[in-house]
């Protein structure tokens, strides 16, 4: 295992709950305050109010997941602007903004970030002793490249 270097003070996570799932994740936000309190968060307009006005949490709020936050916060994570996701969503609803979760959920597992759709993924990730460790990212951009790269040169040589 490599060694790892020692993380930047604090995660960038991006919290988002649907509807039904709000209540869980203020839940969880006061359960971690103490956790979640070094770390810069972000999250959808609804979801990231709750912990704002209710426990004093500091967090970057975007539009309301149908209207645009959900899109906000995957441009965040390509752009390499967030570490991690807590994402609860409701499996048992429809969403009338399903392409949106899904192109989300696309986004932080390409660029190969940590997603929690549940309070216990959320609670093992929270307190994982990898919080404090430097973790590089994936850039599938970079990988595109260096692949483009690599088969210009076997058709050259070819």
């Amino acid at each position: 295992m490599p060694d790892h270097a020692p993380a930047p003070a604090g995660r960038r996570i991006a919290l988002i709950a649907h509807d039904n799932k709000k209540r869980d994740m203020l839940e969880w936000a006061e359960y971690n305050l103490d956790l979640l309190a070094g770390h810069q968060l972000f999250a959808t307009a609804t979801t990231g109010h709750l912990p704002q006005q209710q426990l004093g949490l500091p967090v970057t709020c975007f539009r309301s997941g149908p209207y645009g936050g959900d899109q906000q916060i995957g441009a965040r994570i390509a752009e390499g602007e967030i570490d991690l996701l807590m994402f609860l969503w409701d499996p048992l609803e429809p969403h009338p903004h399903d392409p949106d979760v899904k192109a989300l959920l696309r986004v932080a597992v390409v660029c190969n970030i940590p997603v929690a759709c549940n309070r216990s993924t959320a609670d093992f990730m929270i307190s994982s002793p990898l919080m404090g460790q430097d973790h590089q990212r994936w850039d599938p951009a970079a990988v595109q490249a260096r692949h483009n790269q690599a088969a210009l040169r076997v058709a050259r040589a070819g």
